[in-house]
């Protein structure tokens, strides 16, 4: 097997939770795109250029409300809880 060099990116920690909630906003609305185009149509011709636009379009939404949803849940809700 071939060992291709790892790459890692350094960046500030203020980035944290933007590139987290970018992350996961992309690989979610990746998963939900494609599991409801494929409830809706099927596999049909055309299928991966429909799922990239509707990903695309789905991506623009999910970003700002996950980051802001992560925002809320951390600073309100999670900084009631003690953990141990």
């Amino acid at each position: 097997m071939a060992n291709f060099p790892i790459i890692r990116i350094r960046t500030r920690r203020k980035y944290y939770r933007l590139i987290f909630t970018g992350l996961m906003a992309m690989m979610m609305s990746l998963i939900i795109s494609t599991a409801l185009l494929l409830v809706k149509v099927g596999l049909v011709d055309g299928f991966f250029g429909e799922l990239l636009h509707s990903w695309g379009l789905a991506f623009v939404f999910a970003w700002p409300s996950a980051y802001i949803c992560a925002y809320l849940i951390q600073e309100h809700v999670l900084s009631r809880i003690e953990f141990y």
